[in-house]
Formats: C-alpha cells, sequence, structure tokens
C-alpha cells in the first residue's frame, strides 16, 4: 500500500506509520505541496519543494526524505516535532582560527588567517585554485600543523590534539580517498570500524547512508568501477557514518554533475538544520549562495567574511551593466578609456561593465558603447552576483583610485 499527497503528510505528522518506509509515495506528497494544497501545516513552498523533506518524532526519530523518493529512519537531536525547516546557526563557537599561518620553505600558502565557525553553520571558504583553502582545511582537521597561530576545532587544539580533533570530526578530502578495490557495504564497514563502531550501531548506519546517499542495490558494487558522483556520495558517507558534530568538506562537489551537485547540498543543509556544523571549500560560486556565511580567500589571505547577502550588497559600490554584442572580439580594448568605466570582465556571452554609480542610465551606456564602433545587440542594468563580487573585490587594489 502506498500514501498519497495529503494522506502521507497527515499520517507522517500523526506519527502513525505502520506500512514500510520505502513504500511512501514522495511524489505525490510533493506534487501534493506545489500544488498548493495546506496538508496539516504544509503548503506550497515548503521543505518538500526543494525537493528533501524530514518530520520529525518526539520519541527521538526523525524521518528524511532524499530527491529520489527513498525514506529512512534517523536518530538524532531535533528541533520540533513537526515538520522541520531551517535554524539559525547557534551563538556557540566550535571552530575558532586566530590568525592561523602555513608556510611550505618560502612560500606562504595560508598567511594569518582568522575565523569563527558557529554551532549549525555552514560556513563556506571561497576562492580559485591555489588560494590556500584546502591547506586551511588540513589545518583545521589535524593532518597537517600549523606554521603559526592557533585554532581550536570542538575546543581542542589542532597542534597539540590533533587526534581528538580528528574523533570530533568528519571530513571528506579534495582527491578520492575510499579503497577502490572494496564494495560500497565494505567500505563502510571499514571506516565505521576505524571510528569504533560496531554491532547493530554499525549495521544501522551503514544501512541509513546507503539510503541517504542513494546507493541502494550498490552494496556489493566494487567502488572503484562507480561512477565519479557515486564515489563522491559515498565519500560523503563515509565521512558522515559515525555523525560526527563537525564536518570539513574539501571542495566535494568538483567533477560532479549538476543533479548530484544539487544532492550533495540537499545533504549538507539537512545535516546543518540538525546542528551540524559544516566547513566546505569550494571555487564555484552559485555552490557559496548556499552557505550561512562565506570567507573569501585570495593569495592565502581571508580578504573578506560575511553572509553571501551582504557580500554582493558591500563589496560592489558601482552600477552593473550587462551587455549583449554581436563580436567580442576586440571589445573591451575599444571601451578601455569610456568615461565613467572602472572595469569590464567577460561573463558567458555578455560582457559587465562596472560603472560608476549614476554615471549611466542604459540609453546613454548604449549611445557611448556604439560612439566607439561596436554595436548593441541588447543592455540592462544587472543584479550583482557573488561572482562579480569576488572579481571586484580582486580587482580594487589595482583600480583602488577609480573606486
Amino acid at each position: 500500500m502506498k500514501l498519497d499527497g495529503c494522506a502521507a503528510i497527515r499520517q507522517l505528522t500523526d506519527h502513525s506509520i505502520e506500512q514500510p518506509l520505502q513504500q511512501l509515495n514522495v511524489g505525490a506528497v510533493r506534487a501534493a505541496a506545489l500544488g498548493g494544497e495546506n496538508c496539516n501545516g504544509l503548503s506550497a513552498g515548503d521543505e518538500l519543494v526543494r525537493p528533501l523533506a524530514e518530520f520529525a518524532f518526539g520519541d527521538g526519530k526523525f524521518l528524511y526524505i532524499n530527491g529520489g523518493g527513498l525514506a529512512c529512519l534517523w536518530h538524532g537531536p531535533h528541533s520540533n516535532s513537526d515538520l522541520m525547516t531551517n535554524n539559525a546557526p547557534s551563538e556557540t563557537a566550535v571552530i575558532t582560527v586566530n590568525e592561523l599561518t602555513k608556510t611550505f620553505g618560502r612560500f606562504t600558502a595560508v598567511d594569518q588567517v582568522s575565523f569563527r565557525v558557529m554551532k549549525g553553520e555552514i560556513f563556506g571558504f571561497l576562492g580559485p585554485n591555489g588560494a590556500g583553502k584546502s591547506t586551511t582545511i588540513r589545518m583545521l582537521s589535524g593532518l597537517l600543523s600549523s606554521t603559526a597561530g592557533t585554532a581550536t576545532v570542538g575546543g581542542f587544539d589542532i597542534n597539540t590534539n590533533p587526534e581528538q580533533v580528528r574523533q570530533h570530526i568528519g571530513y571528506m578530502s579534495q582527491k578520492f580517498s575510499l579503497y577502490k578495490d572494496l564494495t560500497v557495504e565494505e567500505n563502510l564497514v571499514f571506516f565505521g570500524g576505524v571510528y569504533g563502531m560496531e554491532g547493530s550501531r554499525l549495521r544501522d548506519r551503514t544501512r541509513d547512508i546507503i539510503a541517504l546517499a542513494e546507493l541502494a542495490g550498490l552494496e556489493r558494487r566494487q567502488t572503484g568501477i562507480l561512477s565519479g558522483a557515486l564515489r563522491q556520495r559515498l565519500a560523503l558517507g563515509c565521512a558522515i557514518l559515525h555523525e560526527p558534530p563537525i564536518l570539513f568538506l574539501d571542495e566535494p562537489t568538483s567533477g560532479v554533475d549538476p543533479i548530484s551537485r544539487r544532492l550533495f547540498w540537499d545533504l549538507i543543509q539537512n545535516m546543518a538544520r540538525r546542528g551540524v556544523t559544516v566547513l566546505i571549500t569550494t571555487h564555484f560560486m552559485d555552490e557559496a549562495e548556499f552557505c550561512d556565511r562565506i570567507g573569501l580567500i585570495s593569495g592565502g589571505r581571508l580578504i573578506a567574511l560575511d553572509s553571501p547577502a551582504h557580500l554582493k550588497q558591500t563589496l560592489v559600490h558601482e552600477d552593473l551593466f550587462e551587455v549583449a554584442l554581436p563580436v567580442f572580439r576586440g571589445a573591451r580594448e575599444h571601451l578601455e578609456n569610456l568615461d565613467g568605466l572602472i572595469t569590464s570582465s567577460y561573463f558567458g556571452q555578455r560582457l559587465h561593465l562596472f560603472c560608476k554609480r549614476g554615471a549611466y542610465t542604459t540609453a546613454s551606456l548604449e549611445q557611448a558603447i556604439r560612439t566607439r564602433g561596436l554595436d548593441v545587440q541588447s543592455i540592462a542594468l544587472a543584479p550583482i552576483s557573488l561572482e562579480d563580487a569576488f572579481i571586484r573585490l580582486v580587482q580594487r587594489p589595482k583600480n583602488s583610485d577609480n573606486s
């Protein structure tokens, strides 16, 4: 028997699930929410629309529904007894970093970085390749000692108590680090044993992770022949198998397709809502939008730290125009000395022009561009993206006299 639509939601929230959880028709539940029906407090725009949902129960269990429609029971803390919603991070700092520095010979990979991460927060390290993101996360994971500065993770000093740090975190490295000659299930059992798990707890968590990561049916598949996306899901599963309160993810979605990237972020946000603290490194600007706060890092230095929305508001002080041209070759050179133009950059099939605030309207800027011998297909005042803000911040020292 399958439950459909509102009936499924009512039974879930009434705590009266008796049929196997795998029989839950999540698609119908999601359709009910999308259709605008109000089902026991759930309406369009609520969590099922993501598509991802949790329902908490008073006995310390809660139901997790993943994007593929598979449901499983989890054990752990929850914040309310109804459909769980996003909870703001607490004011308790679980990661503190003070002027952390790492040098390799004469090269400084991380230069006096300082920040704090609160319990339940998704904190993103955003920057280009080679900026120092991975080096920082390896120090905080107790895998690499710092040259100078201090840091604590979960109350433990990363240099004097690295083993304690490792016992309280989950770590997913940038490079795939599981055993390719073991099966999916064998990898989970092995890493569970590393963290001292055994018996029914290990069996239950292995089953939960396989369901959560959508690896059902692949338990006996050799890891080495899995696709890149499936390997990453398994690596994340091994990192959270022992239910760590702190999770370090080093570019977990590199080389992963867009659908799998969305699933990864659904899982990450789900864990943060349960109070897990997540520090994630990425160079994908769109992913950084999902973080509560972002640290922008370049050349080993932390150059900005705030929420994505506030960074976009405060880092760019100019008007941004998006221009479509039939021919891009030489366009930036033609516009180099345009009055009021601060800087320009290519953005996909468009040219982004940062101009002094109020210097132009779309009509006047189009006319100015045409006087430089360029044809204009379209022009519009564009919203500031996080990528625009990051590029503008990195460029600013070169253009400080124009800002």
